[in-house]
C-alpha cells in the first residue's frame, strides 16, 4: 500500500492530499529513511511523522483499503510521541 494512502486510511492524517504534501516535504520517515508519498508500506514497518512541534512514531499492524473510524487505530501501534526540541538561537 502507498504511504500516503496508509496515512489517510489509518486516520493518522485526515486527507490524502495532506498526507501526500507532508511526505513530499520530507516530514515522514519510513524505517529510518525519508519517504516519498509513493513509498510502499508493509506490516511491521515503522513510520515517523512530524506534526508541527511533535514527532509521532507508529508500527504498521494491518493494511486495509478502507476502514471505519473505530477500526482505524487497529491499523497501527503508537510507539512514541515526543516533542521536537526547540533550537536555541545565538544573536
Amino acid at each position: 500500500m502507498r504511504l500516503d494512502k496508509f496515512l489517510k486510511v489509518s486516520r493518522l492524517i485526515k486527507r490524502r492530499t495532506v498526507a501526500k504534501d507532508v511526505s513530499g516535504q520530507g516530514r515522514v520517515i519510513l524505517n529510518g529513511r525519508e519517504a516519498k508519498p509513493s513509498s510502499t508500506v508493509k506490516v511491521g514497518d515503522e513510520i515517523t511523522v512530524q506534526f508541527g512541534q511533535k514527532l509521532v512514531t507508529v508500527r504498521v499492524e494491518r493494511l486495509q483499503e478502507t476502514t471505519k473510524k473505530e477500526e482505524a487505530q487497529g491499523m497501527y501501534t503508537l510507539l512514541r510521541e515526543e516533542p521536537i526540541p526547540k533550537q536555541e538561537f545565538e544573536w
